[in-house]
């Protein structure tokens, strides 16, 4: 992130870590309905990563959500707060970003709107947390995994709405008024 503006970098900080917070946040309300259906989340992972949606977007620099998952990863593992992966949790933290960051600049070279860029995002970003936390931790099979994905895909498509819907009311906060670009695309 070569020649990023102190202004960026303190918006990739700030998402980072509303991101980080939020999901210990929703995880205990998300888990009564996935408790319920007998999976083990995904909610929760769909609402902390749109704003990993929002900072790639706001800042719109190549890494961004990257750079914000790493953020996550090093918070997470120096609060001891891993979880069931353990050591592997670095994977759940970065994986996701990388994705996030992939379909932003896929979205970007295909013209697609805005939402529907975030929604991608977002959808694509949970599918993967989902599949790595499946590979890493829960090992599921069948319609149970199958079940596991779409509510991974459901709740990442409709966060991403939600983070589109968010962005568009925040975006006049931090500068970038309507038509105003940043230098480098995602």
């Amino acid at each position: 992130m070569k020649n990023a503006k102190i202004r960026d970098l303190i918006l990739l900080a700030f998402f980072a870590d509303i991101g980080f917070v939020s999901k210990r946040v929703i995880a205990p309300f998300a888990n009564v309905f996935t408790d319920f259906l007998r999976v083990p989340g995904g909610i929760g992972t769909s609402f902390s990563l749109l704003f990993l949606v929002i900072g790639a977007c706001a800042v719109r620099r190549k890494g961004a959500a990257t750079v914000m998952s790493l953020v996550q990863c090093i918070l997470a593992m120096s609060l001891g707060m891993t979880g069931a992966m353990g050591v592997m949790s670095p994977l759940g933290y970065i994986v996701p970003g990388i994705v996030i960051d992939l379909t932003l600049a896929f979205c970007a070279v295909s013209n697609a709107g805005l939402p529907v860029s975030m929604l991608s995002a977002n959808a694509a970003g949970s599918l993967t947390a989902a599949l790595t936390a499946n590979f890493i931790v829960f090992n599921l099979h069948g319609a149970v995994l199958a079940l596991y994905v779409l509510i991974a895909l459901i709740s990442g498509g409709l966060c991403g709405l939600l983070a589109a819907v968010i962005y568009k009311r925040i975006r006049p906060l931090y500068g970038m008024e309507k038509g105003e670009r940043n230098e480098q695309k995602v």
